[in-house]
């Protein structure tokens, strides 16, 4: 299995304009919103738990981020038990507010990040490897992280496999610029 260092890298390589990162903030969880909408159904409520595909996705992909790295698998496993959480709510309305709020974000989302990937130049990673669509959400929240300087460690090692974003090379410059 990659390592959490080798899956953000190949993700970053298709994703150094600051635009793009900047429409993933957006686009990302709008579609992992919608994707959670859309599998809320059929569900079934076990011992007060709203159990869907939805749910199981959840599981499988939390368990993934946790097997990558413990601290970023649960911020993972947390905001992912917010999208089944507004998803729930979202399957418990009428068919049509279900699946047109789930389309609607769908599609909204998608048009956000190829508005981005028209800035970068590149096509989306996931067209090179499917497993983009998995690590999206966490290159989002490794992206804030690291903009909240946090794991500095991992961000680090990203920008030496791949070489700084415009937002790191403009904060690089910035502080050279400053007097000690």
């Amino acid at each position: 299995m990659k390592t959490l260092i080798d899956h953000l890298a190949q993700y970053a390589a298709y994703h150094r304009d600051r635009r793009n990162i900047l429409s993933h903030f957006f686009g990302v969880p709008l579609i992992v919103l919608a994707v959670a909408v859309l599998l809320s159904r059929p569900a079934v409520e076990v011992l007060g738990l709203w159990l869907s595909p939805a749910t199981l996705s959840a599981l499988a992909v939390g368990v993934f981020y946790l097997r990558l790295d413990l601290r970023f698998g649960l911020l993972m496993a947390a905001l992912l038990g917010l999208c089944l959480w507004g998803a729930q709510v979202l399957a418990g309305q009428a068919t049509l507010v279900w699946l047109g709020s789930g389309l609607a974000l769908f599609v909204i989302g998608w048009l956000i990040q190829f508005i981005g990937h028209y800035y970068e130049g590149r096509k989306p990673a996931f067209v090179d490897d499917v497993m983009g669509l998995l690590i999206g959400p966490l290159f989002v929240v490794a992206e804030a992280a690291f903009l909240l300087g946090l794991r500095r460690e991992v961000e680090d090692e990203v920008v030496r496999r791949v070489g700084p974003t415009c937002i790191r090379a403009k904060h690089a410059s910035a502080h050279e610029r400053r007097p000690n």
